[in-house]
């Protein structure tokens, strides 16, 4: 068992998010949408901007990029310096179709546009960051980005999927031997492993390099594999589920931004960024794309974690 103290303000740790700022359109039971802002790195920036204000963000978009939202960015402290804007170009674009249980879905559209040529250039202000946050691309330029990092950060966190365990697969495991936490779900974790079993599935995974697996698993949870030990986390039973696209984002800018607020990287504190993270993931789903994340208070995510550290108590 552990304890949650209050946030506390520290020697500010500068975190470097490195993903994708798009379009999405998406269907649910309870709606759909035209096109709204959505990506990794947007979902991910926000989440971690209420626990850290020091985010470097590196991403592409087109021309035809909403200036009002990059402004939303700024207003949340995240630094615009390295997001590419390609004149004449197209932003990445997404469609997909949730059936009713949520945690299935169909991809109706996927428009590549800039973010298939996206080369990501690192700033000199960028330089020398505390965390990096790999959120979903191609491994390739995910480890192109460590690559390009002159030191090593504290903590390297990196997201992929099963797109990538289909036609990259090399060059995934080369990128997952470099990082520190690998974040997936629980249908990938078996996949990129062989393993249906979790725990062996984790024992595999980590055997490729990183020192920690979170394994998410939507409505039920989360579990943190490291230092011989595992921790599962629940997920909060929410009335409503509107639209789980980004949660997974959104949990891991919660992680992130925690860590790097606090500036502990030991297991037993990424217990407590497991809870920050899923907790924020539980306010994305409630409305469609990143709405939910424009303007939360203090109190209400503290009320949430509370929610959380009532489930777990007894």
């Amino acid at each position: 068992m552990f304890c949650f103290s209050k946030m506390h303000l520290c020697t500010i740790m500068s975190l470097l998010v490195i993903g994708s700022v798009a379009f999405d359109a998406i269907e649910t039971p309870f709606g759909k949408t035209d096109k709204i802002i959505g990506g990794a790195a947007s979902y991910i920036t926000l989440s971690s901007s209420y626990f850290t204000k020091s985010i470097n963000l590196v991403a592409v978009v087109g021309e035809d990029f909403p200036e009002a939202y990059i402004s939303k960015l700024k207003d949340h402290g995240i630094n615009t310096e390295g997001l590419q804007i390609k004149k004449g170009e197209k932003s990445f674009f997404w469609s997909g179709r949730y059936h009713n249980d949520m945690n299935s879905r169909e991809t109706l559209v996927t428009e590549l546009n800039v973010l298939g040529t996206f080369d990501p250039i690192i700033p000199e202000s960028y330089q020398n960051c505390d965390y990096l946050m790999l959120g979903n691309l191609a491994p390739s330029v995910q480890s192109t980005v460590i690559n390009r990092l002159k030191n090593r950060p504290k903590l390297i966190v990196m997201d992929t999927m099963n797109f990538w365990m289909d036609i990259a697969l090399e060059d995934l495991k080369h990128t997952i031997s470099m990082v520190d936490v690998l974040t997936i779900n629980d249908e990938e974790a078996r996949q990129l492993s062989g393993e249906y079993s979790l725990v062996k599935a984790a024992r595999s995974i980590m055997a490729m390099g990183p020192k920690y697996l979170i394994i998410k698993k939507g409505e039920h949870g989360a579990l943190l594999f490291g230092e011989n030990e595992i921790f599962s986390a629940p997920a909060l039973p929410l009335e409503e589920v509107f639209d789980p696209t980004g949660a997974g984002d959104t949990f891991a800018g919660g992680f992130i931004g925690y860590l790097a607020q606090t500036g502990d990287i030991s297991f037993s504190n990424m217990k407590k960024a497991i809870i920050y993270g899923s907790a924020m993931a539980s306010f994305c789903v409630e409305k469609f794309g990143s709405d939910n994340l424009i303007d939360l208070s203090q109190q209400t995510i503290d009320s949430r974690v509370q929610q959380f550290r009532n489930l777990s108590s007894f």
